[in-house]
């Protein structure tokens, strides 16, 4: 089966439609699928909603899909650094909900385990628990978790090989090898394609039984926030 394609649009050819859910990879500003963001963007698609950790800024990451108002709802953990996401949420444009950071990872790695549902402490009495199962284990309430089932997955890795094995690079890692099993098709992007055979079987991260599209790109990668000390003057 064909898994290497030239371009983006091509992996995403026959995809995207309006209303999907998308899981995405990424943290911050690091390991975000830029390249198949943009070409979700130059699609058109609309009224999507996203399970993502965060929402990339106002010009870069999922940002770019809020500023061409694509988005409709937005299932993540840290909304910070977006001044267009918190526009568009303080207005009623946007649909959140909310997902403790854990509780998202978990629910991306349970749709991708086929687990409809799991059980956790994270969240009890609070907002988060509102309208949902609670139930007692040893004297101790838990809330009843939905795991995730995305139309589409988007990821980013360092590389992978002809068959889709993924290596992640660091802290690249972080949302992408659950968000990559949650979907019914996944579409990778990677910084460089080796020959089958050629990565060690003990580094690779995410096998390629759940990688269906990749394409190679090149891509950008950008500093959430420098902050540096202050030169001491001579």
């Amino acid at each position: 089966m064909k898994k290497i394609y030239g371009s983006a649009a091509e992996a995403l050819d026959g995809l995207l439609f309006d209303g999907m859910f998308i899981a995405a990879g990424g943290f911050g500003l690091c390991g975000i699928p830029e390249l198949l963001l943009q070409a979700i963007k130059d699609a058109g698609t609309r009224d999507m909603t996203f399970a993502s950790n965060n929402a990339g800024v106002d010009d870069f990451g999922i940002g770019i899909l809020l500023q061409s108002r694509q988005v409709k709802k937005m299932i993540s953990s840290y909304v910070g650094e977006n001044k267009e996401f918190m526009r568009q949420y303080l207005s009623g444009e946007l649909e959140l909900e909310f997902n403790p950071q854990g509780t998202l990872a978990e629910r991306m790695r349970a749709g991708g385990a086929g687990i409809p549902g799991f059980y956790t402490k994270t969240g009890v009495g609070t907002q988060i628990a509102e309208g949902k199962e609670h139930k007692d284990f040893d004297g101790e309430t838990y809330i009843l978790e939905r795991g995730m089932f995305a139309d589409l997955s988007i990821v980013k890795a360092w590389k992978a090989d002809e068959t889709g094995n993924l290596v992640f690079r660091k802290a690249a890692r972080n949302f992408n090898p659950p968000a990559a099993t949650c979907g019914k098709v996944c579409v990778v992007e990677v910084e460089e394609i080796v020959p089958t055979g050629s990565l060690d079987p003990d580094h690779i991260h995410l096998p390629g039984v759940y990688v269906h599209r990749i394409i190679q790109g090149e891509h950008e990668k950008r500093i959430e926030q420098r902050t540096v000390r202050k030169r001491e003057e001579a």
